[in-house]
């Protein structure tokens, strides 16, 4: 089912995030925290989308006026793909998407923001700290298999990882993911998602992009793992937060970043690219505003 969005009258403009289920989204709160500061009349909200609707939500929207783009999210990353007119290297190699710039012609644009918002968060988890030739020296570590791992594989190269393991109970569905790493020269191995605590100690970083509550059953189980200081976790389910895993790995003396920082900034980027034809686009702000803006996103989430 379609959900249209409403536009403010005399808005200048307006986007939304699609997906299904679609109420929990927290992207309307950033992006009117974002077109607030900017002092930009956007009007975001969420429609309600399931991938057997997407031809049909494009026939109808693709070409009205006032749109500037989409948020996307669940199950449509890699439905969306195939109705692009241009893609960016990122999701060539990747593909998916999670986010549509809609151009003044109409024709669609796919960008994935999700490996600015991976990148973001572990640097903020203190990944950035450490050179990138030495935070190569150990593999980073991915849980799942899904369309976010693909966003990991991506985040991972541009934190300067050589080398990437990933757990997954699926050995078909994590196989699917070798393209990709042959692609950004990471060296992949596969791994059953059962020797992801055991073998956590010997990360460099770890992202779980599994769904909410998935990966619970691990959590009492790293109370047997050696010591995991200054070893980060990024779990990409923020709701419930804090995740059992995050409390596991937390109490084995690791540092855990929430799946809202980023959140954060992959919408950081959206914002960017959403307003690049306005009147104060996000991009061109000093440092200083665009840090303002950041700090008013972050503070809508309650970070």
């Amino acid at each position: 089912m379609i959900v249209t969005a409403s536009t403010t009258p005399g808005s200048m403009g307006r986007a939304a995030v699609l997906g299904h289920p679609i109420g929990h989204s927290q992207s309307p709160l950033l992006h009117a925290a974002a077109y607030g500061h900017l002092g930009l009349d956007i009007d975001y909200t969420r429609i309600d989308l399931q991938e057997e609707g997407v031809e049909e939500f494009l026939a109808a929207y693709a070409h009205e006026q006032g749109w500037l783009g989409w948020s996307v999210t669940m199950p449509l990353k890699a439905a969306m793909v195939s109705h692009m007119a241009v893609t960016s290297s990122r999701v060539k190699t990747l593909g998916v998407l999670n986010t549509v710039i809609r151009q003044a012609d109409g024709s669609l644009h796919g960008e994935n923001t999700d490996v600015d918002g991976i990148v973001e968060a572990l640097r903020e988890a203190g990944l950035g700290s450490v050179s990138a030739g030495q935070s190569s020296e150990r593999p980073l570590g991915i849980l799942g298999a899904g369309a976010t791992a693909s966003a990991a594989l991506a985040a991972a190269a541009e934190l300067g990882s050589t080398e990437v393991c990933v757990y997954a109970r699926s050995p078909e569905r994590a196989a699917s993911l070798a393209p990709v790493a042959q692609v950004l020269g990471l060296q992949l191995t596969l791994r059953p998602s059962a020797e992801f605590v055991v073998e956590a100690p010997s990360l460099s970083a770890a992202i779980s992009t599994l769904p909410p509550r998935a990966a619970d059953g691990l959590a009492e189980e790293f109370a047997a793992v050696g010591n995991l200081a200054g070893i980060p976790l990024l779990d990409v389910a923020y709701d419930p937060w804090p995740s059992q895993l995050a409390l596991g790995w937390e109490r084995a003396g690791g540092t855990v970043v929430s799946g809202l920082v980023m959140l954060l900034h992959q919408a950081v980027r959206q914002v960017e690219l959403f307003t690049d034809g306005a009147q104060a686009p996000a991009a061109a702000q000093s440092a200083e505003d665009h840090s303002a803006m950041v700090h008013q996103m972050r503070s809508a989430l309650g970070l």
